[in-house]
Formats: C-alpha cells, sequence, structure tokens
C-alpha cells in the first residue's frame, strides 16, 4: 500500500472515531439537558434567576460543543488538503523520473 493512501485512511479513521465519540459525548449531554430540565419543572423552590443560569449554561454548553465540532471538522479538512497536495506533488516527482 502507498504511503498517501495509508495517510488517508488514517485520516478517515480518526474522522469516524471523532465522529462516533463526539456522538455519544452530544448524546449524554442532552440527556443530561432534559433531566435538568424535567428536574428544574418540578422544583418549584429553585429561584428563577437560578432557572436563568442553568438555561445560559446550558446554551453556552451547547454553543461551545458546535463550535468545537467546526473546528476539529476544519482541522481534518486542513489534513485532508495538505496531504492531497503532497500526494499530488509526489506523483508529478515520480512521472518526472520515469521519463
Amino acid at each position: 500500500m502507498l504511503q498517501p493512501e495509508m495517510i488517508k485512511q488514517m485520516i478517515e479513521f480518526n474522522r469516524t472515531a471523532f465522529e462516533s465519540t463526539f456522538k455519544a459525548m452530544s448524546m449524554v449531554q442532552d440527556q443530561t439537558e432534559e433531566m435538568l430540565l424535567a428536574y428544574m419543572e418540578k422544583s418549584p423552590w429553585i429561584p428563577s434567576e437560578g432557572k436563568k443560569v442553568l438555561m445560559e449554561w446550558l446554551e453556552k454548553g451547547k454553543k461551545s460543543r458546535e463550535e468545537y465540532k467546526k473546528i476539529v471538522d476544519d482541522g481534518f479538512k486542513r489534513m485532508e488538503n495538505i496531504f492531497s497536495k503532497t500526494e499530488k506533488k509526489a506523483k508529478k516527482s515520480s512521472e518526472a523520473k520515469t521519463k
């Protein structure tokens, strides 16, 4: 197997592993949010300011999670671009050597 192909497979493996882990983490966070919201609804002793803070905290958590995902996805795209450029250069140089 050629080195560029191995690199592509490694990137794709890491991307798939990240996606799976991220989905699992997101499901846990979403389920925790649902439980917290249900708890807040049934707890009249929690002041409205406290509920507001918790809601803001949940929203910031979601936004941070989305931003993190975008950053990691961008990193994978950059890696793919770098290695595809390297692969093209390697092909050109090997073709020039064979001529």
